[in-house]
């Protein structure tokens, strides 16, 4: 656990919220024009006067905010690439949009309408408000991130697999054990694929792989597991609809999708005594990557707890990673259980440079 807090304080994340999320552009044009509304409020008017001055602000206003988010998602994408301080980072999510209501403020200076609905609007105070909201909100997400922080969900996921690992890696060097002889060259690739998986479990979880990456890493998982279970584990991939680009620049959480798979083994194929198939299909649509996996479902197995710790535990990373554009359901479907999640489709970072 003190190692994963490390991690995730030596991290170096832009402190710039991500302001092309749908989440975030939602929750600040929300907390916007409710303190505008509770401004128009406090004076004391008919409900009508509020009602026709916020009609005349949220020009203003919703002008100021979308022209500052869309700036922030670029500074913020160049962050990323060229990080700078954090004070300095802090400081141009109040600068921006102080500058965006000044450019405003003096491009609508001229126009009629503007100085017979704003007599009184003075630009020096409305850019020190912009810049005091931008301070705001910045330190609302940042707060927010760390709060959300998967610290919680990865001490979970752990302890989870704490009961998993072991059972998983003693049948692993068993099955090894048994094929040194016979197999040599077969167990020496278990082992390799073994040692793979065993270095991206002890990655921070909130690192990114390419898909081809995290899909190479379950069939290595996938394999391993064929050892010890033979016939019974059938595994079909439907992942024809995408692209070599797509899936060697297209970028997935990781450990995002392993888990899924260790979830469909363990209670879809171990408890069966005839062969059991797990379809896992993967299809990009649009700036989407939407992943479904089905698997047998055994209604004797007692097993919903462990099941739901680590599908939540996925949850809590996808609204961490991507807010309210990720979506995680799963259910009992006709006798087999299915899992489907979507996530908007980034490229990686090397892949955009």
């Amino acid at each position: 656990m003190t190692t994963s807090l490390q991690k995730i304080a030596e991290r170096s994340d832009s402190l710039i919220p991500d302001c092309c999320n749908i989440g975030i552009i939602f929750r600040t044009l929300i907390a916007v024009n409710g303190m505008v509304i509770l401004a128009l409020m406090s004076r004391g008017q008919a409900k009508a006067d509020i009602l026709q001055d916020f009609i005349e602000m949220a020009m203003l206003v919703e002008t100021i905010s979308l022209f500052s988010l869309v700036l922030l998602c670029g500074i913020r994408r160049l962050s990323l690439r060229h990080p700078s301080p954090d004070w300095v980072q802090r400081a141009i999510c109040g600068v921006v949009p102080a500058a965006v209501c000044g450019i405003l403020l003096s491009y609508f200076s001229g126009l009629d309408w503007f100085a017979n609905s704003y007599p009184l609007l003075h630009a020096g105070y409305a850019m020190c408000i912009c810049f005091a909201v931008g301070l705001v909100f910045q330190h609302y997400f940042e707060l927010r991130t760390r709060a959300y922080s998967p610290a919680l969900g990865e001490a979970r996921l752990q302890a989870l697999q704490a009961r998993i690992r072991p059972h998983f890696l003693f049948n692993s060097l068993n099955a090894v054990l048994s094929m040194i002889r016979t197999e040599p060259r077969r167990a020496e690739t278990t082992l390799e694929d073994l040692a793979d998986l065993f270095r991206v479990l002890m990655r921070d979880t909130r690192d990114m792989a390419s898909l081809r990456d995290e899909i190479r890493l379950c069939e290595q998982y996938l394999a391993i597991e064929q050892i010890r279970l033979g016939e019974r584990l059938q595994v079909t991939w439907n992942i024809a609809n995408l692209s070599e680009q797509d899936l060697q620049q297209g970028e997935i959480a990781t450990l995002l999708l392993q888990p899924l798979l260790e979830n469909a083994v363990h209670y879809g194929v171990e408890p069966s005594s005839k062969p059991a198939h797990i379809v896992v299909d993967i299809q990009r649509k649009l700036d989407k990557v939407d992943i479904h996996i089905v698997n047998p479902y055994h209604d004797s197995v007692n097993v919903p707890g462990g099941n739901h710790m680590a599908l939540d535990n996925i949850r809590e990373r996808l609204s961490l990673l991507y807010d309210m554009e990720a979506h995680l359901s799963f259910g009992v479907v006709a006798d087999k259980f299915e899992v489907r999640l979507h996530f908007p489709y980034k490229k990686q970072a090397n892949a955009q440079a």
